[in-house]
């Protein structure tokens, strides 16, 4: 696994639209708003020429357009590290125009994201062998005040902290819209998180996941390089984290029926999944919970559910490839990542 560079202060930061861009309110306010909140810390700031683009179908410009940035601002040393503007709905069409024998021969780079911008979290990291980050996009830099979880993400970019934990609240109703772009996360409801098995828990293994509504699309494609990757890191094993954004419930079931007989949970270690958008729904007689673990049990390994990875906010940055330690007590659990 090959690890970039940690930003170093006064570094130069990209941002990059390869999924929707910051064209809209509220989302152009919050990111104008996070880049003075860089430049303050005294980062400067490099902007592709999609970010406020809106004239893409699902993504902020054509296909074309969207792959011929990311793959420049990638290859380029021209900035530190990349920060997408936001999730969206296609992003998957952009990757035939991202050559990744050029994005794999450039220097390793960190890529942040979240949502759709699994395309390119996990396909930097099985396709190219270089860790990512999988955690916030642009915009949410720039609420005010900040949660502590955008602290811990700019603390993973440049390399403060590797351990994070757990937080004690979550947000089910967000108060951010046009009128109030800077609103911050409106964290109400405690975390509580669910084991199977029930106990204190103790795992460790290679990180690889992201949004199943994402990860889904790659199988049968030219883009699953999944087993070879798994095969390549049996000694260490995989824990996977996942997460969901459109799913209900039975698509969840599906989405892990689909991994599991595409032989993707090969060598897992374990299992940490995120609160999904549709938290609390139950379907003839199916919820949350069974969806993923009566697919899983079979493997006799650790799973964690309801943790702030992914789209129910806040979410806690993780680092796709990194090999981590997890540990879970109660209510209260742990990443450690290392970069070997």
């Amino acid at each position: 696994m090959r690890y970039p560079a940690f930003l170093p202060a006064g570094g130069k930061i990209g941002f990059v639209a390869p999924s929707f861009g910051c064209a809209a309110e509220p989302y152009k306010s919050a990111f104008l708003n996070a880049q003075k909140k860089w430049k303050e810390d005294g980062y400067e700031i490099q902007t592709g020429p999609n970010c406020y683009a809106e004239c893409g179908i699902g993504i902020s410009n054509t296909p074309a357009a969207c792959g011929k940035e990311l793959q420049d601002f990638y290859c380029t040393q021209e900035n530190d590290c990349l920060i997408s503007c936001g999730g969206g709905e296609l992003m998957c069409e952009i990757l035939d125009y991202a050559d990744f024998e050029k994005i794999k021969a450039a220097a390793p780079k960190w890529y942040m994201g979240y949502s759709d911008n699994t395309n390119m979290t996990f396909l930097l990291t099985t396709l190219c062998d270089v860790a990512s980050v999988y955690g916030p996009c642009a915009s949410a830099f720039g609420m005010e005040p900040q949660h502590p979880a955008l602290e811990d993400a700019m603390n993973l970019l440049t390399g403060k902290n590797l351990e994070l934990h757990g937080y004690d609240k979550w947000e089910k109703e967000s108060f951010k819209s046009e009128e109030n772009p800077l609103a911050p996360y409106h964290v109400t409801e405690p975390s509580a998180i669910r084991k199977f098995p029930d106990g204190k828990m103790d795992f460790s293994g290679r990180l690889l996941g992201g949004c199943m509504d994402c990860l889904v699309n790659f199988l049968g494609t030219g883009y699953d390089k999944v087993r070879e990757f798994t095969e390549r890191y049996r000694e260490d094993g995989i824990i996977w984290f996942l997460e969901a954004c459109d799913l209900n419930v039975m698509g969840i079931r599906r989405a892990m029926w689909q991994m599991e007989h595409a032989g993707w949970f090969s060598h897992c270690k374990g299992f940490l999944i995120g609160r999904p958008v549709c938290h609390g729904q139950e379907m003839m007689g199916l919820d949350q919970y069974q969806a993923v673990y009566e697919v899983v049990r079979k493997y006799n390994v650790p799973v964690l559910m309801d943790l702030d990875i992914g789209h129910m906010p806040p979410m806690m940055p993780l680092i796709c490839g990194s090999y981590a330690h997890v540990h879970a007590d109660g209510n209260e659990y742990s990443v450690k990542m290392e970069l070997k």
